[in-house]
């Protein structure tokens, strides 16, 4: 009898030291979430809606391709700037797809403007029901510090990622162009020196097509010439003719060299405003 009341003191005594440690010991860490958890992230702002700037033209200067007219608003006066085109002072005109921008310097004119609209011009200077939207163009103006990110944004879904041919086009075998000026696409790249500002004709396959940028249409040709390594085997081309991608035409245009757009599309070849067939 004595063993087994000392027997039950023990168990009585085990389980009482049980519960107190129980009681006493710290509390588990809280679970943290599994690192393979995909994080929520808010979606990107859109980009800056474009607006119509209509005035009274009070002045125009034309530099490069662009012209800039000074315009007469309800609320005061603004510069604007769009592709080359022929406006008379008095005129009533209206610039559609139009974002403003502060501290514009255009390099060919040496002046800095406070404020400067890009856009275009709806058709014969006013803005109609329906107008297709052309992309605002940044062409040689540039702001002070760099583009603001929303026009670079904006041009970058506007061009259409227009500075670059694709990557996985498969293999090109065009013949060349015939006459005197016919030049292949890697010809044209190793002689684009001597061959600025002149005339020349190219017989190439559409890659890629880009619609109504600064109003014009953007191709890249490709004939099988030249190279990816060496980037001389897919050349750009603007024109106002259409065109399809897989469409073999012959390119009939001026050569540019060291053509710079703004906003980081820049050419160190560029055949514009060609013809096509």
């Amino acid at each position: 009898m004595r063993f087994i009341a000392v027997l039950i003191v023990v168990v009585l005594a085990v389980g009482c030291a049980k519960r107190t440690a129980e009681a006493t010991a710290p509390a588990p860490p809280a679970m943290k979430p599994a690192a393979n958890v995909a994080a929520i992230v808010a979606p990107a702002p859109p980009p800056p809606a474009l607006a119509t700037v209509t005035g009274t033209v009070l002045e125009t200067i034309d530099a490069s391709d662009y012209t800039y007219i000074r315009l007469k608003l309800e609320g005061g006066e603004t510069w604007a700037a769009v592709t080359k085109a022929k406006v008379q002072k008095g005129q009533t005109v209206t610039v559609v797809n139009a974002m403003s921008m502060d501290g514009f310097e255009s390099k060919t004119l040496k002046r800095k403007f406070d404020r400067l609209v890009f856009g275009s011009l709806g058709e014969s200077g006013v803005a109609t029901a329906g107008a297709p939207a052309q992309a605002p163009m940044v062409a040689e103006h540039a702001p002070a510090g760099g583009a603001a990110p929303a026009m670079k944004e904006q041009m970058a879904v506007q061009h259409g990622q227009a500075a670059g041919g694709p990557d996985d086009t498969p293999d090109v075998k065009v013949p060349k162009a015939e006459g005197a000026n016919a030049k292949t696409v890697a010809e044209l790249w190793a002689g684009r020196a001597a061959l600025k500002g002149k005339d020349v004709a190219v017989e190439a396959k559409v890659v890629k097509v880009t619609t109504g940028v600064m109003g014009k249409n953007w191709l890249h040709v490709r004939d099988g010439s030249g190279s990816k390594a060496a980037k001389d085997n897919d050349l750009t081309v603007t024109t106002d003719a259409t065109a399809t991608v897989g469409d073999i035409v012959t390119i009939s245009g001026i050569v540019s060299v060291d053509k710079d757009f703004g906003a980081g599309y820049a050419y160190p070849v560029i055949v514009e405003n060609a013809k096509l067939k």
